[in-house]
């Protein structure tokens, strides 16, 4: 037999462990790892210098903007971001203009992508007006309903937890619901104080963007999750006592999982009064004991997933002088490997843990069948890093349209340096090399076309 590629000259993390290896691949699946000796004939051969193989990432918070908002990302900018970070699958957050939340939406949306995507794309919906609507979604292929309790987004009622009861149980095990965790209303009463007042800095935005906004929201959702048994994943948790409530319910048994972000395990408020607005996300940098138990959350196996949160915006949406106008959210893609590799170089984590919250454990929660590992009959999703590479990051180099980060010019060491989508090369040492709509769109139970 003759396979496609055969990849050598490589270390792999394979079952736990990295080890010295080959892996060959046919249309699209891995088809055998092992010595080179035992490596079929390939049309193509390819050595890899050494370099360490992990499986492609897997970001599961990733707004890739387009439609309406396209002159802030389109499909093609997004997934050439996550190629170049080493992510060969994101999915895709509902919030666009207009809100993914129904069928129509859904499946134009769908449509869309298809042509452009570099990466493979899951697709969230925000809960659509009518509960019946719901497994109308399901069917058509969501990956994800998201929750955004901070402020009216989808169709679904949040300030009415009968409304929020029904749709967890419509979903129920059928799909994951991802959260946003803030409380509206402590947001928007203190947010209205503060504007009486003339406020419109930075520290007024932290003070309405509080901790107990946070916390509240994270309590209700769980309250519902035990009544319901949906399978609830909190996103971009920024507390000390957001997680201590996640851990409280798993220890519980309860079906709840939670992500962080990049910006909030390696930035704290301290950092956003020194960058300002650029730095503004929500929920916001916090202070340094929040930061200090989410790396002990990490370390501990409460934290399930890193996601990027890669939310980009242009340079006048980021620097408008009143604080309430400043659109929140920072690009991530590309920033968020090297980042989690220099603290595996430092021995701030090991890379074991790496692989289990960018590949491994998102696939398991969102049900991606045959992908975040490396093992023979998956899909042959593949990252190429160096672990010892030093560079700077430079956000006017970005693939993204957004050319900021508040890590910009950051010292970092550890580099992807290709990845692979379908065992087709899409990045080679930072260059896009494949075409348009070579990914694939991902629909929920982990089927692909």
């Amino acid at each position: 037999m003759t396979v496609d590629l055969v990849l050598k000259n490589l270390k792999a993390y394979v079952n736990g462990a990295v080890q010295e290896c080959c892996i060959a691949i046919e249309k699209g699946i891995i088809y055998k790892i092992g010595k080179e000796a035992q490596m079929p004939r390939a049309d193509t051969v390819l050595g890899l210098n050494g370099f360490l193989v992990l499986p492609g990432l897997i970001d599961v918070h990733v707004h890739l903007r387009d439609e309406g908002k396209a002159y802030k990302e389109d499909f093609y900018t997004g997934t050439a971001a996550a190629a170049a970070g080493g992510f060969t699958t994101v999915l895709d957050m509902p919030n666009n203009a207009p809100v993914t939340m129904n069928v129509e939406t859904l499946k134009k949306r769908m449509e869309l992508a298809r042509p452009k995507i570099l990466v493979n794309v899951g697709f969230y919906s925000e809960f659509p007006k009518k509960t019946q609507e719901i497994n109308d979604v399901i069917r058509e292929g969501v990956v994800a309903f998201k929750l955004y309790l901070g402020e009216q987004v989808g169709g679904l009622n949040i300030d009415d937890d009968n409304a929020l009861t029904e749709a967890f149980k419509a979903v129920a095990s059928k799909v994951p619901i991802a959260v946003h965790a803030e409380d509206k209303k402590l947001l928007k009463e203190m947010e209205e104080k503060l504007k009486q007042r003339g406020r419109n800095d930075i520290e007024a935005f932290l003070e309405a963007h509080s901790e107990e906004a946070e916390v509240k929201a994270v309590k209700r959702v769980v309250k519902i999750a035990e009544k319901t048994k949906a399978k609830v994943h909190l996103c971009h948790i920024s507390t000390k006592k957001g997680l201590e409530t996640v851990y409280k319910a798993k220890k519980a048994g309860l079906p709840v999982t939670c992500e962080v972000t990049p910006h909030h395990l390696f930035l704290s408020a301290d950092d956003l009064k020194r960058i300002g607005t650029e730095a503004l996300t929500v929920p916001p940098l916090r202070e340094r004991n929040n930061v200090d138990f989410l790396w002990e959350g990490l370390r501990r196996g409460i934290v399930d997933v890193v996601g990027s949160d890669h939310a980009p915006h242009t340079f006048a949406e980021k620097n408008a002088q009143n604080v309430w106008d400043v659109k929140v959210g920072i690009p991530g893609l590309e920033t968020t490997l090297p980042l989690l590799l220099t603290a595996v170089n430092a021995g701030m984590l090991e890379l074991a843990d790496v692989v289990k919250l960018t590949a491994e454990n998102p696939a398991k929660i969102f049900r991606l069948e045959k992908r975040g590992a490396i093992k023979e009959n998956c899909k042959a999703d593949l990252v190429v890093v160096d672990l010892e590479r030093k560079h700077h990051i430079d956000a006017s180099k970005f693939h993204s349209k957004a050319k900021f980060s508040p890590f910009n010019s950051k010292h970092v060491k550890g580099k992807p340096v290709k990845t692979f989508v379908g065992g087709q090369l899409v990045m080679d040492e930072g260059e896009i090399v494949a075409g348009a709509g070579c990914g694939e769109i991902i629909y929920g139970g982990g089927f692909s076309v």
